[in-house]
């Protein structure tokens, strides 16, 4: 578990739960808790009661349950105090640390066949609570999306980073925005290694002189891009269903309060327009995998057209020399020309 400070001037770290000196809340800035969902589980009295202290309000039941199971697609909810975002991000499944400890009935999911750039098509979901001064963010086991923006948070707290002009998030909900922001960029570097596979079996679907027999990992790839076009679409109705709970927010009384809120608009909308571009080039991947598998049969037809053209031609210049070996190799003895010199 790990806790972080965020104000105006730095970022400061702990992981005392049981110090609440330690993670007080700033008069400018808010607090950002990221745990595991097994420390969740393990430890949820205790975050319950630091969220009571800093919040002065829980989690509900049933959004502990959300943030602690590792199956539920992407979606969002609310409350009057918080807001609830599942978000999945490509992972390697759910892993043996990821699972309640003692939960019955959870297994492991079977692994996917093929070539590698299939097997990084798996997702496992990060829960977002957003409350005013606090986000609780509950992540897999060995998350590289908390490491990677934890460092990147710290070095962006640096004094170097300062003088560059780099920004720290100015709210929960802004902090939220960029980590998801991040999870998205995986599914946009993932298009480039999918495009290359694709494009790769597309050639030798359409190669004359190649006989194509990788028709199980062509289906596991179609299978593959109809889930993750299922889980972009998830992902699109949470961040719409986010978008629309902004505008009901209450009207910013402050010029700075007003610049933020249109920053998490402008955040939010980029965000969609991310997941959108996921999803149209996942459309376009499937059409074309689709296209390919029609062409390759179209063409195996045509070269079979072209075999029986052949062997009709073939058929056609052999058959009358067949009939007249036919008539003269019968074994009559009356047969007209059979007697004579130029008979043959």
């Amino acid at each position: 578990m790990r806790i972080f400070t965020i104000h105006s001037s730095g970022v400061s770290e702990t992981s005392a739960l049981d110090n609440p000196a330690a993670y007080a809340l700033p008069e400018q800035g808010y607090l950002w808790i990221a745990c595991s969902r097994n420390e969740l589980e393990a430890r949820q009295n205790e975050i319950q009661a630091t969220l009571q202290s800093v919040c002065g309000m829980q989690l509900v039941d049933l959004h502990l349950s959300d943030l602690l199971n590792t199956f539920i697609p992407s979606h969002y909810d609310y409350t009057s105090q918080y807001d609830i975002l599942v978000f999945r991000r490509l992972a390697a499944g759910s892993s043996e640390r990821d699972l309640a400890p003692g939960a019955p009935g959870m297994e492991l999911p079977a692994r996917k066949g093929g070539p590698p750039i299939l097997k990084r098509i798996d997702t496992n979901p990060v829960g977002f609570a957003v409350f005013d001064q606090v986000l609780l963010t509950v992540h897999p086991a060995d998350c590289s999306v908390l490491e990677s923006y934890a460092a990147k948070l710290l070095l962006s707290a640096s004094a170097e980073s300062r003088a560059t002009g780099a920004r720290l998030p100015t709210s929960p909900a802004d902090l939220m925005l960029r980590i998801i922001n991040q999870m998205v960029d995986g599914f946009l570097e993932l298009r480039r290694g999918l495009t290359h596979q694709l494009d790769h079996w597309q050639s030798k679907l359409l190669d004359p002189k190649s006989r194509f027999n990788n028709w199980g990992a062509l289906l596991d790839a179609r299978l593959t891009l109809h889930y993750l076009d299922e889980i972009c679409e998830d992902q699109l109705a949470a961040i719409q269903d986010w978008i629309e709970a902004i505008k009901t927010w209450p009207e910013a009384q402050t010029p700075q309060l007003h610049r933020e809120r249109d920053l998490l608009n402008v955040r939010s909308r980029d965000l969609l327009e991310h997941i959108e571009r996921v999803v149209r080039h996942v459309r376009r991947l499937e059409q074309s995998v689709e296209t390919a598998v029609q062409m390759h049969f179209n063409a195996q037809g045509h070269r079979t057209n072209d075999i029986m053209r052949t062997l009709t031609a073939l058929t056609a210049i052999f058959l009358p020399l067949n009939l007249i070996a036919g008539i003269f190799g019968m074994n009559f003895e009356f047969i007209p020309l059979i007697h004579q010199d130029a008979g043959f």
